[in-house]
């Protein structure tokens, strides 16, 4: 390691040690999208803005904010996604401002580029959904829309105990135990595919993918091809809460076993990376997942990317409060004493306020970007 490189480091340890890692997180979207915006022009990045056709609960405009750094026409470009899934944006916003405060730009290897697409679901960041204004789960929507669409036979079977039109005490239980006696015949990651690996059928249900691409789909396309359209190598991080142990970032392979980024990946993290075909991520296996059109948004480029998840709570927690906030936009009243309950379970959910779970994600997350970027630099 060079002389410069160690005292790059060490600069950025330095002021998270000066500033708490905590103060790169905001307590709501507008405030997130505040310090993003400051963090970047402040680290000289250029920003483009593209505004969601939705607003936000109080009426505000709400938008997707991408950040470029380096040289305009660099061959390498890591590119970091936050708010996939709406109010996991927390913590990808988080990540991404503190990259720019603590100057990981500066590391940056030579025809090397930062891209840092903040929010590319700003409805759901700011209504606390994991969907977007449509109800559609954007981790599900990049599949062809031919109207050939996976099935799901496990959600046909419980679709009704997944989203059940009450949410009492007594239609809890119910669910639940229907749901064990899944589990029991099937085996929990069955149950698991069941219920999140994705649906086509029932726009008002959860994990949805949609029958057509959704803004969100086609605002992330056109970004990637307006910065990355000519590069030769575009490593990606989607940023990601809810599955895993409280705190600690997965390095999930977002590639398949005969995909070429699927052995970069594992290359680069030196067989870390967990995959779904080997039983190893905490994930079910997806469909329509991002990976799919970075692909499709950059032929000319070698993509490898991963997911970052970060544990919060058990996953049955994790299962109700998605199912909880469907139901309240379904069947109830988003404003009424219960509907704010669910929404502070769903920010809770995928959003520890914590000091200790933001140094956790902050640390892990830098080492995971640095070696991200040695990736890109050897590719």
């Amino acid at each position: 390691m060079s002389k410069d490189r160690r005292t790059q480091r060490q600069s950025s340890s330095a002021i998270v040690d000066r500033r708490s890692a905590a103060d790169f997180f905001a307590a709501d979207y507008s405030g997130a999208r505040g310090k993003f915006l400051t963090a970047a022009r402040e680290a000289g990045a250029a920003i483009t803005s593209v505004r969601n056709p939705a607003t936000g609960p109080a009426g505000e405009a709400l938008y997707t904010d991408a950040a470029w750094i380096g040289p305009a026409e660099a061959g390498r470009v890591l590119v970091t996604i936050s708010s996939t899934h709406g109010a996991e944006g927390f913590c990808g916003s988080g990540i991404q401002v503190g990259s720019f405060a603590t100057g990981l730009p500066r590391e940056l290897p030579p025809d090397t580029a930062l891209l840092a697409i903040h929010a590319i679901n700003p409805y759901g960041f700011a209504w606390l959904r994991r969907v977007n204004e449509d109800n559609v789960d954007l981790n599900r929507n990049y599949v062809e829309h031919d109207g050939r669409y996976p099935e799901n036979v496990g959600y046909e079977e419980l679709r009704e105990i997944i989203c059940p039109s009450d949410w009492d005490e007594q239609a809890r239980l119910r669910c639940k135990a229907a749901f064990e006696a899944y589990a029991a015949r099937h085996g929990m990651k069955a149950l698991q595919s069941a219920i999140s690996s994705g649906q086509y059928t029932h726009a008002e249900g959860v994990f949805y993918g949609g029958r057509m691409p959704v803004w969100s789909h086609r605002t992330l396309h056109e970004l990637l091809r307006r910065h990355c359209g000519r590069a030769r190598h575009v490593a990606v991080i989607d940023l990601h809460t809810g599955l895993g142990p409280y705190g600690y970032g997965e390095i999930m392979n977002d590639h398949e076993a005969a995909d070429p980024g699927y052995v970069r990946i594992n290359a680069w993290f030196d067989g870390e990376a967990t995959t779904f075909d080997g039983g190893t991520s905490s994930s079910a296996p997806t469909t329509g997942s991002t990976v799919t059109g970075v692909v499709r948004a950059l032929p000319q480029a070698e993509v490898s990317e991963i997911t970052l998840e970060y544990g919060t709570r058990p996953l049955e927690e994790v299962f109700d409060a998605v199912r909880a906030d469907n139901w309240l936009h379904v069947h109830g009243d988003p404003v009424s004493d219960g509907g704010r309950a669910i929404k502070a379970q769903m920010r809770a959910t995928f959003y520890p306020d914590t000091d200790d779970w933001k140094r956790m994600v902050w640390e892990r997350a830098l080492d995971v970007q640095r070696r991200m970027l040695r990736g890109l630099s050897e590719a």
